[in-house]
């Protein structure tokens, strides 16, 4: 069995994939995702090989979700959308394949036995990614977007993913090492990603370690993995 997600935006549109899906036997349906950040938490949680994935969402859309994603979890991806003009886009995107709404029986057979083949072949999807200006963070029942000039540091713990700054604290389902990549923020430690430009001043300490103080006054540890990175990050 395949395990795969379904993440699209319309209740009626990922009932109708699962009902498909189910049709097959070829499925272990893990879930059904609503939007990105769902899909986001459900990919790190339960590592799908698969996901039928809708292009046009709001807020985020599937070619945003792509570069969200880690590249050691990223599944097979096959779009899913009523729109034409999006199966070029998609192929560029290198993803597996696309089906387009409504799905027919007969078009998605043709695509699980690509994912099949892709599969037994061991083949890995890659995608273009582009860097991050804003970052999604859950509040409440909603997505916010926080453009990243506003943000001062990220950090985890036990709890997830926080993002800091403009006087507000955010959690964001994107790790760590998703935000290094593909941002300006910089590691300052294992657990700290840092906005270059909002340090305020860094304080040596002993034995190879040290301190920055943010604009708001906000104190970050620095390790001495990551000391000699940023003070060549800053020239200094």
């Amino acid at each position: 069995m395949i395990r795969t997600l379904i993440i699209d935006d319309e209740q009626h549109a990922r009932d109708e994939m699962a009902a498909l899906l189910a049709d097959t036997g070829e499925f272990e349906l893990l879930g059904t995702c609503a939007n990105a950040m769902e899909a986001i938490k459900a990919i790190n949680r339960d590592h799908p090989e698969v996901i039928f994935l809708d292009v046009n969402m709001p807020v985020l859309s599937g070619f945003d979700l792509l570069g969200m994603i880690d590249q050691e979890r990223m599944p097979y991806v096959i779009f899913v959308t009523a729109y034409d003009e999006y199966a070029l886009k998609a192929f560029e995107e290198k993803t597996l394949d696309y089906l387009l709404k409504p799905v027919e029986p007969d078009r998605l057979e043709m695509a699980v036995r690509k994912i099949k083949g892709a599969l037994e072949g061991g083949s890995q999807q890659s995608f273009e990614t582009h860097p991050l200006t804003r970052i999604p963070c859950v509040t409440a029942n909603r997505v916010r977007l926080v453009d990243l000039n506003q943000i001062e540091y990220v950090h985890s713990d036990l709890s997830g993913v926080h993002v800091v700054g403009g006087g507000t604290e955010s959690y964001t389902e994107l790790t760590l090492k998703i935000l290094e990549a593909r941002s300006s923020l910089t590691r300052c430690h294992r657990q700290y990603l840092v906005n270059p430009d909002q340090i305020d001043e860094i304080t040596l300490l002993e034995h190879g370690l040290a301190e920055i103080r943010t604009r708001s006054g906000r104190r970050l540890p620095v390790s001495r993995r990551y000391l000699k990175r940023l003070k060549d990050l800053l020239s200094f």
